[in-house]
């Protein structure tokens, strides 16, 4: 049994890898970097500001890893070519890729503006697509991109048109990636959160009375999602414990989608 265990914490070790997660100084991404370091990895974490990214980097440093904060606007291509020149400079290669850097602008189709629209859309999906490409000529063969998708990238919700259009596209994004990467045994899987309970959420939920009792209510293991259970199926994916796994959708959302 003592060896099975061994064996079992081996197949999820990320020591001596490099990952790279977009959109990680706060919420999910901070959950998922911080998994990612506890398993072995370096870790590199952008934000729209790169400062504010810095204190979780010195938090991972602390746990005897390496770590960067990165500026990175992820609608932006330049900004993507300049993240991925200093990454390149700095660490050469990486071994994952977690594309979590994403917005929701709440809105039915009546109140849909075109603003809106391509805030969700160039951010969730289009910052999906060149990011990773500007990240692929950095990857190491046998490498891991794990995009954060959503439950609402497969099941229709109200107040999500164009969330719901971009998260379904990063979910048939994925598994094109997988297809053109696999000669390279690199392999590509996405996350489907449910609602995660967040500082961004927990706004939410204050301002609308009765919210979070609906979103529990619907949720067949009755609590919300966190972060850190997100992080653990981001985690899998990055490990060799995934390693035949590719071109999949985990949904984490504590069986809301068995309904």
């Amino acid at each position: 049994m003592r060896i099975l265990a061994q064996q079992s914490v081996r197949t999820f070790d990320l020591s001596g890898r490099r990952a790279l997660v977009t959109g990680g100084a706060r919420g999910i991404g901070r959950a998922i970097a911080t998994a990612l370091a506890d398993a072995g990895a370096d870790v590199a974490i952008t934000s729209r500001k790169g400062d504010d990214a810095e204190p979780l980097a010195r938090e991972i440093r602390a746990k005897g890893r390496r770590s960067l904060a990165l500026l990175l606007e992820v609608r932006n291509q330049p900004s993507i070519r300049v993240c991925f020149e200093r990454l390149r400079k700095e660490w050469g290669t990486i071994d994952v890729l977690v594309n979590n850097a994403g917005t929701n602008v709440p809105t039915d189709l009546a109140a849909l503006d075109e603003d809106a629209w391509d805030t969700v859309v160039d951010t969730d999906l289009k910052g999906v697509a060149f990011v990773t490409q500007a990240a692929v000529p950095l990857l190491a063969d046998g490498g891991r991109i794990v995009n954060v998708a959503s439950i609402y990238g497969v099941l229709g919700r109200i107040e999500r048109i164009a969330y719901s259009a971009a998260k379904g596209g990063v979910v048939t994004l994925t598994k094109s990636l997988a297809l053109e990467l696999a000669p390279r045994g690199i392999t590509v899987n996405a996350v489907g959160p449910s609602l995660v309970e967040t500082d961004l959420t927990r706004e939410r939920m204050r301002t609308l009375p009765g919210f979070r009792e609906q979103e529990v209510g619907r949720t067949p293991l009755g609590r919300l999602g966190t972060p850190e259970d997100v992080a653990a199926a981001v985690v899998f994916f990055a490990s060799p414990a995934a390693g035949f796994i590719t071109g999949q959708l985990l949904l984490v959302d504590g069986g809301t989608s068995a309904h």
